[in-house]
């Protein structure tokens, strides 16, 4: 199965120049929902993961499968301010200002072995920030997963890929 059939092209959206890479039909789509799922949890199963962790909002769409399958738990890291316990925080600057991303600090036990998944690898800083959370709390990061990686825009330069593994399905 191509999953690049089910990916939508958008130009010039949210700005003219982008072009936005809609992951809608794939999930829409059950079989290429699944095959998706299923490629990054054959993935997952070689590092003998422990914990799933995604990034608000669409790593919850890829992350939430994902750990469901390895029947393993998952920790959603959110926007400053949206979990309500207590959290550990990274900020980071994105293109235009920064962000701030949280975990619940109970969220990661000292030594648990973490896959981190996303739909889209672009700048890498959300990603960077993740890994950074999951280190805080003891957890070791063994591999990053994403639908989508926009080549263009380097983000593998903000994750060190001597120690973090990565893995995309689809590259632009």
């Amino acid at each position: 199965m191509n999953l690049k059939d089910y990916i939508a092209s958008i130009p010039d959206y949210p700005e003219k120049g982008i072009i936005f890479r809609d992951i809608s039909p794939l999930m829409a789509d059950g079989a290429a929902y699944r095959e998706a799922t299923k490629q990054i949890v054959d993935y997952a199963k070689e590092k003998q993961i422990d914990m799933v962790v995604g990034p608000e909002a669409r790593g919850f769409i890829v992350g939430c499968p994902v750990a469901y399958e390895l029947g393993v738990g998952f920790a959603p890291a959110r926007k400053k301010g949206k979990l309500p316990r207590e959290t550990v925080e990274v900020s980071y600057d994105l293109e235009y200002g920064s962000a701030t991303l949280t975990l619940h600090k109970d969220a990661i036990k000292p030594g648990q072995r973490v896959l981190i998944c996303d739909d889209l690898l672009a700048t890498g800083g959300t990603i960077a920030a993740t890994i950074q959370l999951v280190e805080k709390l003891g957890g070791i990061v063994v591999g990053c997963a994403f639908l989508i990686e926009l080549q263009e825009l380097h983000g593998r330069n903000h994750i060190n890929q001597d120690k973090y593994d990565v893995l995309t399905l689809m590259e632009y």
